[in-house]
């Protein structure tokens, strides 16, 4: 279902959360640029104060999959909640203009989608989009603390996709390395790329559990035993970003959520990453939240979105051409929005 929290002020504070069969296939989307999505509804309170009615508004999503489509409309009732007002799947056959579209009911306040996919002659469709929509990840490598997950012994099988806190990393790169070598030796290179005395990883089973593993590397030119504990804070979230994005295409989600990747990255670390989420984007589409001047300074204007807070709502946006155009010669992206002539204040 799709569940959809709100609170009354002058707009509806709107979150979403995707959730299919089992907690385990929860994913929610809570990036910093994607946490919150305010959407103001015009609204009137009556003469009693306990009590206030709305007039007309509604929030309109759409999401491309392919050639498939899904829409929903959202709107208010008087009891302050939400509902569906319309949903809708299309799929687009390149042999038409337009794509066939069928409406799949109103009024509800959970999604039909799942229902969808268990009749005929739409359950195609709809299976589609839900399995696009369960493989968006929201990616979070900031703990890497003395308890992280991504520093202890993970079991060695659990190794079908990177979990969104790396805690399967070990596993994961060992999949790679017998799997899919030539991957494996790209984000190899990449790291050392940044870390020059990083001379490789020494991926094996647990000698006291072969059913488990633990990241363990070398250091170019020594033979002292390293594991993931050795590693900066900053290193070790390169290794994880390097590992999704330079990934196989097979294995990218349909959407990566990405919060804050600069954290702790030396700024070369940053211009590399900004090269690997450029190359990354080719395959898959990645939504990044920053605060980052440097990583900014790597993308141009028709990368960007700004998210500036008006009138207790989030507004997203592009920089308009008029507002930068003329400070393009003479300065990056990210340095005009440190002096702050785009918006994005804090």
């Amino acid at each position: 279902m799709i569940q959809v929290r709100y609170s009354l002020s002058k707009s509806f504070e709107i979150s979403l959360t995707v959730l299919f069969d089992s907690p385990e296939t929860l994913t929610p989307i809570r990036s910093k640029a994607l946490r919150t999505l305010r959407v103001p509804i015009p609204w009137t309170k009556s003469s009693n104060a306990n009590e206030a009615s709305f007039r007309h508004g509604a929030l309109n999503l759409k999401f491309e999959f392919g050639r498939n489509i899904y829409e929903c409309t959202l709107e208010p009732d008087a009891q302050q909640s939400l509902f569906f007002s319309n949903e809708t799947i299309c799929y687009h056959d390149q042999r038409y203009q337009y794509p066939y579209c069928t409406d799949i009911g109103s009024g509800h306040r959970e999604s039909r989608l799942k229902s969808e996919s268990q009749s005929r002659p739409y359950a195609r469709i709809a299976d589609y989009v839900i399995e696009a929509i369960r493989s968006w990840k929201l990616y979070h490598f900031h703990d890497t603390g003395f308890t992280a997950k991504v520093k202890g012994l993970g079991n060695i099988d659990d190794n079908a996709y990177l979990r969104p806190d790396a805690s399967n990393l070990a596993a994961y790169l060992f999949y790679l390395k017998n799997v899919e070598t030539s991957y494996y030796r790209n984000i190899v290179d990449m790291i050392k790329k940044v870390a020059p005395f990083f001379g490789g990883f020494n991926l094996r089973p647990a000698p006291a559990n072969n059913n488990t593993i633990r990241l363990e590397w070398n250091e170019e030119g020594s033979d002292a035993y390293y594991n993931a504990h050795s590693f900066s804070d900053g290193t070790l979230r390169f290794i994880c970003l390097a590992t999704l994005l330079l990934q196989p295409e097979k294995n990218l989600p349909s959407v990566i959520l990405l919060d804050e990747p600069e954290l702790g990255l030396h700024p070369y670390a940053i211009c590399v990453l900004a090269d690997m989420l450029r190359f990354a984007s080719k395959k898959t589409q990645i939504i990044v939240s920053t605060q980052s001047v440097t990583l900014v300074n790597q993308f141009g204007p028709e990368d960007l979105i700004i998210v500036d807070r008006e009138s207790e709502s989030s507004v997203f946006r592009r920089p308009a051409p008029n507002e930068i155009e003329s400070w393009l010669d003479d300065y990056a992206l990210g340095d005009i929005w440190e002096k702050n002539l785009m918006g994005g204040r804090p």
